[in-house]
This record gives structure tokens, sequence and C-alpha cells, in this order.
């Protein structure tokens, strides 16, 4: 993708110079051209970058800014790009169950449940299937867990298949639930200090199959999941 900002403070080719070097220094910033003329500059990048990120590698006395107002269009844009993938997955189970129910005598809440958390389990441990080294390896960088014993990767793949096929065929709801909420859990306290230490990491939720950042997603993703076992664990237990 190419975007265009304004900037302020270049006066001389020498300005141009470093400006621009200073912008390809940033990780994905592909191509970048200065001009002084129309004080603007043009970058070409993989993935979108934040304007606060373009402006902390450059010199205090150059100022980039969001030509025509645009910025906000933008993230917005990006950010449904590189979340689509998880994005169409949770439409996908979320309508499957929900068609489940409503295409039955009656829709029953704890049996949607099952059935979404049944589909989240077996897609989600489908992708890691697909690389367990790849998965493993990626995991490895933020769970607590798996930084300590990295085979814990390969564990934790077939436990979520486990999980997803106990949710299906409806297994003891009071284990099911428990181990879900626990193993959860765990899991989110790696993926919480990850994003609110502002770390760039490699989400691994969906394997080693696409090149997801690490994000609040991940957070609302595996807090869902949290929460879905807990009501479950409540209902069946009253």
């Amino acid at each position: 993708m190419t975007h265009t900002y304004d900037i302020t403070g270049i006066t001389c080719g020498s300005c141009v110079s470093k400006v621009k070097s200073s912008l390809l220094s940033i990780d994905n910033v592909n191509k970048v051209d200065v001009s002084k003329d129309n004080d603007t500059v043009t970058i070409k990048m993989d993935k979108h970058i934040n304007l606060s990120e373009l402006q902390s590698a450059l010199d205090s006395k150059y100022v980039i800014s969001a030509q025509y107002h645009n910025e906000t269009v933008e993230q917005t844009k990006s950010w449904f790009i590189t979340y689509k993938p998880v994005l169409l997955i949770f439409i996908y189970i979320f309508s499957t169950t929900a068609l489940i129910e409503l295409t039955s005598e009656s829709f029953i809440l704890m049996r949607w449940m099952r059935h979404f958390m049944a589909g989240f389990f077996l897609t989600f441990s489908f992708f890691k299937m697909l690389n367990l080294k790849g998965f493993k390896e990626s995991y490895m960088m933020y769970d607590i867990i798996a930084r300590k014993f990295p085979n814990w990767g390969y564990i934790y793949a077939f436990t979520e298949l486990a999980l997803g096929i106990a949710f299906l065929t409806n297994f003891n709801l009071i284990i099911t639930n428990s181990v879900t909420f626990i193993v959860m859990s765990v899991s989110i306290i790696g993926v919480l200090k990850t994003v609110l230490n502002k770390k760039v990491i490699k989400c691994a939720c969906l394997g080693d199959v696409f090149n997801l950042p690490m994000s609040t997603v991940t957070i609302i993703e595996d807090g869902l999941m949290i929460l879905m076992s807990l009501a479950m664990l409540i209902m069946s237990v009253i």
C-alpha cells in the first residue's frame, strides 16, 4: 500500500535525504519519495504504519501529518484487512451455530454456546495442525508456559482439538468447561503482557498460516472463550 502525507520543515536537499533515510529505516517501509516543492512524502509500505510511528523516526524539526485528514479512515481500512481471516472465521462460526438454533424447535442458549465453542476450537486447532512446528515456535514467543516448556505448543494444539470434540459430543460439560476456563485463562496472561508492553509479536491463534499481529483482538478472542466457558460452567452446576 502507498500513502501520501504532508510534511513540514524540509528546506533543502539535505533535509530530503535525512527524511528519506529515516523513514526507510522503519520496518515494512519499502520506498520513500519526498517532494520539497509540495511539502509531501509518499511512502510505500507492506502494511499500514501509524502516523505516530512515522513521526518518531523523524527529527523533531520535521512534522508529518495526514493528508486530507484521511488517516483515521486508512487505519480502519488497514485494521479490517489485517484481521480479515479472524473476523471471517468468527462470522462463519456464529452464523452457522445460530442457524442451527433458529431452525430447531426452540433456541437453547446452552446448546448454542456449546456448538460455538466446538466450532471455535475445531477451526483454530485445524490451522495450528497445518504447521505444528511453526505454531510452537510462534507460541513460545509470548505464552508463559511455552516459554519455559517449548513442547507445550504441541500439547496446546491437541488440547484445543480435544476440547472441540468434547463440546461437539456434549462430553461432561463441567469437566470440559473447567479445562477450557483454566487453559484459556493461562493463555491470556502472555497475550495481555505482550499487548500492554506494546511488543510487536506475531499472534499464533491461527497457527503459522496467517501473519497476524498480537493485539486487543487476541485479548477479545481469548476473553470471549473464558467468559463463555465460565457461563456454561455456572449453568451446568445450577
